[in-house]
């Protein structure tokens, strides 16, 4: 969206404000989450809303705290945890019953107190986003605990800001998760939640005006962490597809298997194996390796609506082994004419193929099956069902390009 079209959507009569608070087996810290937040906005209309994705009893405990709770709070409880903490955070802004709403941990990190100078901040009339921002002055991150977790934090908000140096140019904290958002200014429809970091998501997706207030991040007071080196993977992959789309995506995954070919090739070559042999199984093993990052860092938005894995696995295998087995004599062609070594050859062929691997995969690979459906833009019309013409104009312009920063 150019700007913020401040246009009112199904706002719940006498609610100003929603909390969303996703949650995964944080059930020791809703009763005392939901009494702070109250008494921070004691004199406000607003609810408490819980998008819960726990395996443990955070849903009943939520509506026993509801129960006598000073304002209203609801849960919506997720049976299947799509895109994770921020496709919770997506769930529960389409479900607020405000249109401004505050975002916050359930681990209690996230002090409610500071939730009405974030009001106060987004009442001014020049923001549409309001971050509350560890590294502002003022702010604090001694609740990230251990220094190494400190020093991970600042590497990716560094990272994260040099990709995107214009949008996040006044935001100090992208990547927290406690923050205000006017939701009129969102394409929700638009974000593709993945992992921890939705505020980044909307930062890089939206052109929105940021604030920022001063947040003293506390430690955790039950529980535990949920970051990972899982987590780190998904983030690096997400802030991958932000910057510069799936295309590059599946080119890096391209370029990580082409290594691998490569190294493959040399390791047998150095062991006496002939040139082709080696060429054959460098191709398969990477073959495999490039499906499953492909699975899940580049078409694992599209998983859900195409074919079940097997014949994704079925359809991907015999294209690139059909493919391999017309590079490769090639290669043979390029080492035997033009006398240049095998590895150059292999690297010159792997490049070319990068389009027709890419077009295939988002083409077929990955189409919806056929009967599946997706609706108008606005909603209300019909279902349409997509042509091949349509989904190779939608797999270049909006997947391979999208969404980067011009």
């Amino acid at each position: 969206m150019p700007s913020c079209q401040r246009v009112r959507r199904g706002t719940h009569v006498g609610i100003a404000v929603t909390v969303i608070v996703p949650t995964f087996n944080e059930r020791d810290n809703v009763a005392e989450l939901v009494a702070r937040t109250a008494a921070a906005l004691r004199g406000r209309e607003a609810e408490i809303l819980f998008v819960d994705d726990s395996g443990d009893d955070t849903a009943a405990e939520v509506e026993r705290v509801a129960a006598n709770a000073p304002l209203p709070v609801r849960v919506i409880h997720r049976s299947a945890n799509t895109g994770g903490l921020s496709g919770a955070v997506v769930v529960g802004l389409a479900a607020a019953h405000g249109d401004v709403c505050v975002v916050m941990d359930g681990d209690l990190q996230h002090p409610p107190e500071l939730v009405p100078s974030m009001l106060e901040r987004f009442e001014r009339g020049d923001a549409d986003v309001v971050v509350a921002s560890r590294y502002v002055g003022g702010g604090d991150s001694a609740g990230l605990g251990t220094t190494m977790r400190f020093r991970v934090s600042r590497v990716s908000t560094w990272l994260t800001k040099a990709m995107f140096p214009r949008r996040l140019a006044d935001a100090t904290d992208p990547m927290t998760g406690f923050f205000l958002v006017d939701r009129r200014c969102l394409d929700l429809a638009a974000l593709r939640p993945q992992g921890f970091k939705i505020l980044l998501e909307i930062l890089a997706r939206t052109d929105v005006r940021v604030a920022e207030v001063p947040m003293a991040f506390s430690e955790r007071r039950s529980g535990t962490s949920k970051a990972s080196l899982r987590q780190g993977a998904t983030f690096i992959a997400h802030l991958a597809r932000l910057r510069f789309g799936k295309m590059s995506l599946f080119a890096l995954i391209g370029a990580i298997g082409a290594l691998a070919n490569l190294g493959i090739m040399w390791l047998l070559t150095s062991l006496g194996m002939p040139y082709v042999w080696a060429a054959i199984i460098g191709a398969e093993v990477t073959i495999i390796g490039n499906f499953l990052l492909q699975e899940r860092f580049v078409f694992g938005d599209m998983r859900g609506d195409a074919r079940g894995v097997w014949s994704r696995f079925a359809a991907s295998f015999t294209f690139n082994n059909v493919e391999a087995a017309l590079r490769i004599p090639i290669m043979v062609l390029m080492v035997e004419t033009w006398h240049i070594s095998s590895v150059l050859a292999t690297a010159i062929s792997l490049v070319v193929a990068f389009f027709a691997r890419f077009l295939f995969h988002s083409l077929f690979v990955y189409a919806p099956r056929r009967g599946r459906t997706r609706a108008a833009s606005d909603g209300d019309a019909a279902p349409t069902t997509d042509t091949a013409a349509q989904r190779i104009i939608r797999a270049i312009d909006a997947e391979a390009m999208r969404p980067g920063e011009l």
